[in-house]
């Protein structure tokens, strides 16, 4: 297995939801609304992606001003290329890409919650989400 990393491979919608189905991720996103998931993809700042020759098999999807914080909001792997360094390469290039002084944010899905605390990740326990249906 020769995997190789592209920050420049833009991909489709339906290669985005044939990922995200081989992953924990497959029912926490919007798998069935496709211009949904294309606005995902067009609006993401910061996409680097993990390829098995032509096979998608990872990506670190982010919203990034690059200086102060990026927020990764898909971090995912094929489960059958998991636990290979797939996905902490993803961060590490994802890193590479921001200010040396820029945080990264993200909220783990439950499956991956003891995951990221071995990469150095500190859990915050100050973060809150607005789910879209609640009227402020």
């Amino acid at each position: 297995m020769e995997i190789t990393y592209s920050s420049s491979r833009n991909i489709s919608a339906k290669a985005y939801i044939e990922l995200l189905c081989t992953t924990s991720l497959k029912d926490r996103r919007p798998l069935n609304d496709i211009p949904r998931i294309e606005e995902m993809l067009k609006n993401t700042s910061l996409l680097l992606t993990a390829w098995d020759k032509n096979l998608l098999v990872g990506l670190a999807r982010s919203v990034t001003d690059y200086a102060y914080c990026c927020y990764v909001s898909d971090l995912c792997v094929m489960e059958a290329y998991q636990r290979h360094g797939i996905g902490k390469k993803l961060l590490v290039l994802t890193k590479e890409q921001l200010h040396n002084g820029a945080k990264i944010i993200l909220l783990a899905a439950p499956q991956a919650r003891d995951y990221y605390p071995h990469l150095g990740f500190a859990k915050h326990d100050s973060a809150y989400t607005l789910d879209s249906a609640v009227v402020i």
